[in-house]
């Protein structure tokens, strides 16, 4: 994965039930396809919920979540698109599942608020790394505009100014540094 970010919130109650919430998120990578929905991984007291998945209060809250806010893409009542593994876990004395067959976490609203808030933490970091991505392909690009046409600007003051190689030379270096230390303050 490029990128990784983890989450453990402050145990909170649900109807006098202590419990807790972890989230994990991996970005990028070889093997993950851009253009499918996220992976979303359930756990209950570190036991993978394998079934029910839109049942479960997990999914609920990711895709509750304004993904959008995170440069990830999201249709409207939909998991988001990329290349993102979710990874959420509840640990308590008393998980409340749906159903007696423990395939899916019921959707009580403090648990929904505390999922929802870790899955927009670990959401909020990523965000932050897709937006350094994008302002180093941005610099990236216009420092390939400075290196492409500043010889053509020394070829033109060259003609304009009646200016030898060695002036030409001289001036291209002193716009090429001038341009450079702009750029970086």
């Amino acid at each position: 994965a490029d990128f990784y970010s983890a989450v453990t919130r402050t145990p909170s109650v649900y109807r006098g039930n202590p419990f807790q919430i972890e989230a994990a998120l991996a970005f990028g990578g070889a093997d993950l396809a851009g253009d499918s929905p996220i992976t979303v991984y359930r756990f209950a007291n570190r036991v993978p919920l394998l079934y029910q998945q839109g049942a479960c209060a997990v999914s609920k809250a990711v895709i509750d979540t304004s993904w959008r806010n995170y440069n990830v893409q999201q249709s409207r009542g939909s998991l988001p698109i990329g290349p993102i593994v979710l990874m959420v876990h509840m640990a308590s004395v008393w998980v409340p599942f749906t159903s007696e067959s423990k395939e899916a976490i019921a959707h009580y609203p403090e648990i929904l608020k505390d999922i929802k808030l870790a899955v927009q933490d670990c959401g909020r970091k990523l965000a932050q790394h897709i937006r350094r991505g994008l302002r180093e392909k941005d610099a990236e690009r216009k420092r390939s505009y400075i290196q492409k046409y500043i010889p053509h600007i020394g070829i033109a003051l060259r003609e304009i100014l009646d200016l030898t190689e060695g002036q030409e030379s001289k001036v291209v270096t002193t716009l090429t540094d001038t341009l450079e230390r702009s750029r970086k303050m």
